[in-house]
């Protein structure tokens, strides 16, 4: 009895396994050969919402870090790879800070997170004179609140296609 107990305990709990493996599936088409873009939803395959969807527009920073994260590396080394596919696209990488620190100093913070942010698609093969860059500081947060969860989604630059999409 123990045995069979034991039995229908294991069945179940393997039933149970590969149901929430079934669920977990993401139901996702294929990416493009390079896995690129074209890969989500409705983005047809070069348009904006292909390069903020499917390669990501957002970098992130460390407090008062205007250095590059693995992770920042890791998305900025695909809209290179974006945009050399999309040799006529344009874009403007917009820097950014929390709201702590002075005005002043959030503005240059935030320039220099842009300029590393740019000068590394510069790096990675990308024409200079398709990628211009500003400083917003503290102005355009992403979040509102006085909480690190709010302040780290804002310690960012954003690339923005600017021109030459479809």
């Amino acid at each position: 009895m123990m045995a069979q107990s034991a039995g229908f305990k294991t069945i179940a709990l393997l039933s149970c396994f590969l149901a929430l493996a079934a669920c977990s599936k993401k139901n996702t088409p294929d990416l493009d050969p390079d896995g690129l873009s074209g890969g989500v939803g409705n983005a047809p395959p070069g348009s904006r919402a292909d390069f903020d969807t499917n390669i990501g527009n957002v970098v992130y920073f460390l407090v008062d870090q205007s250095t590059l994260t693995p992770e920042g590396r890791d998305t900025l080394s695909r809209q290179a790879q974006w945009l050399q596919q999309y040799g006529n696209v344009a874009i403007q990488v917009e820097g950014h800070a929390d709201e702590r620190g002075t005005r002043e100093y959030n503005i240059s913070l935030s320039a220099r997170r842009a300029t590393a942010s740019r000068n590394f698609l510069i790096s990675q093969g990308v024409d200079g004179g398709r990628v211009s860059s500003i400083a917003y500081g503290k102005e355009r947060p992403a979040e509102l609140c006085d909480a690190e969860e709010c302040w780290s989604k804002n310690r960012r630059t954003v690339t923005v296609i600017t021109g030459g999409t479809n």
